[in-house]
């Protein structure tokens, strides 16, 4: 019988490239994510609650971040894989307890998408802790 490999499969199976498809699109999507917050501090304060100064300055940060996480992507090394892991460990319980706690003064809509943010960067942790387990 005859093994099918599919993209997907055969994906899951290098961790080298795995770990470097993770990082690029947590690159990719917290890149965008830092732009919307950059331009769209405005409107973003009318749908979520946060007001426009810390979207900016949290946009600025997203859009570095995503830069540096990029970097990494391009020769990943496991002492700087596992700093982004961490990081977006942080990201992630941050967010949680901004949700929680009712920092930044986000509306019901706000704290949804902290939420559901937080899901989305640690899912991002999960998959680069495993590709990066598989790469040794």
């Amino acid at each position: 019988m005859t093994t099918s490999h599919t993209p997907a499969r055969a994906l899951l199976a290098d961790g080298a490239r795995l770990l470097r498809v993770a990082l690029r699109l947590d690159a990719v999507v917290t890149g965008a994510n830092g732009l919307a917050y950059l331009a769209l501090a405005g409107p973003l304060h009318d749908l979520l609650g946060l007001e426009a100064a810390p979207a900016r300055a949290l946009g600025a940060f997203l859009v570095v971040y995503a830069a540096a996480v990029w970097a990494v992507s391009m020769r990943p090394r496991p002492l700087a894989v596992t700093a982004v892991v961490e990081a977006n460990v942080v990201w992630t319980v941050l967010s949680l307890a901004t949700a929680v706690m009712g920092w930044l003064s986000l509306n019901a809509a706000g704290v949804t998408w902290a939420v559901l943010q937080a899901a989305a960067v640690a899912g991002f942790a999960a998959l680069q802790w495993t590709a990066l387990r598989r790469t040794r």
